[in-house]
């Protein structure tokens, strides 16, 4: 009786083991970052060269810094590009640093959509499968733009398009700035 048992057994567990063998194995899919919180740093993260370099994000630690996260086949993210150029080369926009960040699935579009806009300022590219960049920042929707302090914390997110250079936009930049602590006009 005790072998027909030991026999049972055996062939339970020879059906288990064929069973997990033929089996496909299903991983689950990383989890994505979630966005950082205002008020917490950003982590470094090397950023893939668009129409320049890589770059760290750390790198532009020790000036506030403006990162607008777009699209090229975003239409409203295409209507603002113009007016961040136009800030960031204004007295205003001197005070801080503007990059982009493209969420393409495609570089050569990203990239056909910089040359045809003239882009001066540096932009990056975020790629899947883990869409980084995108994360962090908090991009569930874009174009997205996030203000970033000297050092490195968040300090707002702002959805949607805007007109970068305007009056209206450069105050709502700078109280930005200054209630997390941190002023950027310069005296």
């Amino acid at each position: 009786m005790h072998s027909i048992n030991v026999i049972g057994r055996l062939a339970a567990a020879a059906a288990c083991g064929l069973t997990l063998l033929a089996t496909p194995a299903v991983a689950a899919a990383p989890a994505a970052a979630a966005p950082v919180a205002v008020g917490r740093p950003l982590p470094d993260v090397v950023m893939a060269g668009l129409n320049g370099p890589q770059r760290s994000l750390s790198s532009y630690r020790g000036r506030p810094l403006i990162i607008n996260v777009w699209a090229s086949w975003c239409e409203p993210c295409r209507a603002e590009a113009a007016s961040l150029e136009r800030l960031a080369a204004s007295k205003a926009g001197s005070r801080y640093v503007v990059i982009g960040i493209s969420t393409d699935d495609y570089r050569d579009e990203a990239l056909k959509w910089l040359r045809y806009s003239n882009a001066r300022l540096s932009h990056y590219i975020d790629s899947g499968p883990h869409w980084t960049l995108e994360s962090l920042l908090g991009a569930s929707h874009i174009p997205l733009t996030v203000l970033v302090d000297a050092g490195g914390r968040v300090v707002a997110r702002y959805p949607g398009a805007r007109q970068w250079d305007s009056v209206e936009s450069i105050r709502m930049i700078e109280r930005a700035f200054a209630s997390a602590g941190h002023p950027t006009q310069t005296r």
